[in-house]
Parts: structure tokens; C-alpha cells; sequence
């Protein structure tokens, strides 16, 4: 028989707030996340908007010898991390410490840090790139500086699918969990990629809204005005775990993961089918592993980029599995107000 899996801890670093608390209140507000970039010189840029974590400072979650060697979308993951491991009351030691794992997913790993390594590289020449380069660079150093920092032991790795990686790792912790090979995963996403090249490689693939004059409104999913997403950062992580194990350790049970499904489209590296038939499969998938039905389903928290592609596959798509109940079943998208946080989105 399958483990059930349940959520104990959340933690996140956000457009929004650098807590859950005050991430869920700038949400429930309608608080918009958007503003002017801050992070480097936009002259010459089309676009000078996206979502930044603001006022962040590692050192309030590591020493200044760690901070100096990971890359921005670590130390969110660390943060995030650590909130989330108070919440669940988690106590990791040598008793435990293989019982627990780290999937921290991220779609494209340090490229701040990769970004001033090359201007080095071009400016100073190859002996003074840093030898920390490749391990703060990495995609799944997230994963293993949260496991270090925590002492978990048990399965560690990233997961990279682009803006599916947070919800992907989550997936995949559900489901070791439920086959017994943990007890507890630390699992979520986290990016931090609002740099010079990600912004203008973004930017000019037509992807990213250049509503400048108006940063508040410009990240708008389903909008007919809408005209691309915004770039955001940040990371969010889940302590999920064996219900035995959570009610072994009496720790506090904020919901239960019943169900999920993934599927791929197969069919252009940036342009999803109209038809949608890829997110209708994947919903249908959670629904069956999950014993429910679209019935029983009271709100849908949407992909919802504020692209017309996405927004178009995804409503029809929605509306297949729902049928009639797709015009009463809530539907929203919190990219409107954290913008999108790329590898960190399907986790937040």
C-alpha cells in the first residue's frame, strides 16, 4: 500500500516578502511585485521591468564565508528552506539524517554567477575566474548546499524543466515518498536570473511584456491587453513527508499531496499546441492517481504566464476536464503579483 504524503512546512522567498507570512498577505492584497530593475543598468534595454526579492540579505541565513561562494538562487533555496524545516518543527541529526532528502529544482542554476565570471574571464583572463565557479554555478548545488547546511541525508538532486522544475521536484518527492524511499523530502524551486543576458535573451524572443510606463499591471494572465510575462525570483519549498512519519513526530499538518500527473507536449521548444491536450492529460493523470474527479475540485491556481499561447492552451484545456464547471471552479494565477519565478514557479 502507497505511504500517504502530507505537507508540513513551507517556505518562501518572494517578489512579495522574504517569509510566507508576508508573501500570503501581499497575495490576499493583490500586492503587485513589479517594479522598475534595480539589480543592473537597463539602458538600452526594451524591457526595465521584473519582479525582484527585495531587501534579501544572506547573511541573516549563512555566514559570510558561504554567502561568498553561492549564487544568488542558492541562497534563496537555503532561506526558503530553513522557514520551511522551522514551520515542520524538523529536527535532522545522526538518528534521521538518511531519512530525508533534498529535490531543489531550478531552470537554469546560477547564471548570475556565471555572468561575472565570463566579464572576469574577458576582462582578466583565464587565471582569474574563480575556482568556485563550477560548484556555485551548477543547478543542483541549490539541492546540495540546502542538504549541507540541514545535514539531510537521503536523496539529493535537481530537477531541470524550465518553468515546470519547482513543480517537478515536488512531484518526484511525492512519489519516492509514496513508494517508501523516504520519509521526508525538503522539495520546492528557486531563480534568481534577473541579469543583463537572461533579461535580453528573454526579451528578444518576443517572450516579456514591455509595459514599462505601468510595472503594477504589466505581469496580467488571461488579460486580453496582456503582451508577455515579466521575469521574477525567488524560491519555494514544501517539507513533505509520510503521514506516519508526521504523526510519529507529532509535527503540524498543514495538507495533504494526493495527486499528480506530467506530461509533454512534444511539439515546439517554446510554443505550446492551441489545442492544450498536453495539460489536459496531465491534469487527468493527477485526478486519477488522486481517486478524484474535476467535481470535486474547488480552485485552480493556473500556469497562467500573461502569454497569449500559454493562456489560450491552458483555458481550453481547463475547460476539457471541467466542462460546464470550468465557468464556476475559481481560477487564478499569482503571476499577476509574483510575476514569474521561472524554475521557482510551479512551487510557489
Amino acid at each position: 500500500m502507497d505511504n500517504r504524503v502530507v505537507v508540513t512546512g513551507i517556505g518562501i522567498v518572494s517578489p512579495l516578502g522574504l517569509d510566507v507570512s508576508t508573501t500570503w498577505q501581499g497575495l490576499v492584497d493583490g500586492k503587485s511585485g513589479v517594479d522598475y530593475i534595480t539589480l543592473f543598468d537597463t539602458g538600452g534595454f526594451d524591457v526595465k521591468i521584473a519582479a525582484e526579492v527585495k531587501g534579501f540579505d544572506p547573511l541573516q541565513y549563512i555566514d559570510r564565508k558561504r554567502a561568498r561562494h553561492t549564487d544568488r538562487f542558492t541562497q534563496f533555496a537555503i532561506a526558503a528552506s530553513l522557514e520551511a524545516a522551522a514551520v515542520a518543527r524538523l529536527k535532522i541529526d545522526s538518528s534521521n539524517g538518511y531519512e530525508v532528502g533534498v529535490i531543489i529544482g531550478s531552470g537554469m542554476g546560477g547564471l548570475t554567477t556565471l555572468s561575472q565570471q565570463l566579464e572576469v574571464l574577458f576582462k582578466e583572463g583565464p587565471s582569474r575566474v574563480s575556482p568556485f565557479l563550477i560548484p556555485t554555478m551548477i543547478s543542483n548545488i541549490a539541492s546540495g548546499q540546502v542538504s549541507i547546511h540541514l545535514g539531510a541525508k537521503g536523496p539529493n538532486y535537481n530537477v531541470a524543466s524550465a518553468c515546470a522544475s519547482g513543480g517537478h521536484a515536488i512531484g518526484n518527492a511525492f512519489n519516492l515518498i509514496r513508494q517508501g524511499c523516504a520519509e521526508v523530502i525538503i522539495a520546492g524551486g528557486s531563480e534568481a536570473v534577473i541579469t543583463p543576458i537572461a533579461i535580453a535573451g528573454f526579451a528578444n524572443m518576443k517572450a516579456l511584456s514591455t509595459r514599462n510606463d505601468d510595472p503594477k499591471k504589466a505581469s496580467r494572465p488571461f488579460d486580453a491587453e496582456r503582451n508577455g510575462f515579466v521575469m521574477g525570483e525567488g524560491a519555494a519549498v514544501l517539507v513533505l513527508e509520510s503521514l506516519d512519519f508526521a504523526l510519529n513526530r507529532e509535527a503540524p499538518i498543514i495538507a495533504e499531496l494526493v495527486g499528480c500527473g506530467a506530461t509533454s507536449d512534444a511539439y515546439h521548444i517554446t510554443e505550446p499546441p492551441e489545442s492544450g491536450e498536453h495539460i489536459e492529460r496531465a491534469m487527468r493523470l493527477a485526478l486519477q492517481q488522486a481517486h478524484l474527479t474535476a467535481r470535486d475540485i474547488d480552485c485552480i491556481n493556473a500556469h497562467g504566464t500573461s502569454t497569449l499561447y500559454n493562456d489560450l492552451c491552458e483555458t481550453k484545456a481547463i475547460k476539457s476536464v471541467f466542462a460546464e464547471q470550468a465557468y464556476s471552479v475559481p481560477v487564478s494565477s499569482t503571476k499577476s503579483m509574483t510575476a514569474h519565478m521561472l524554475g521557482a514557479a510551479g512551487a510557489i
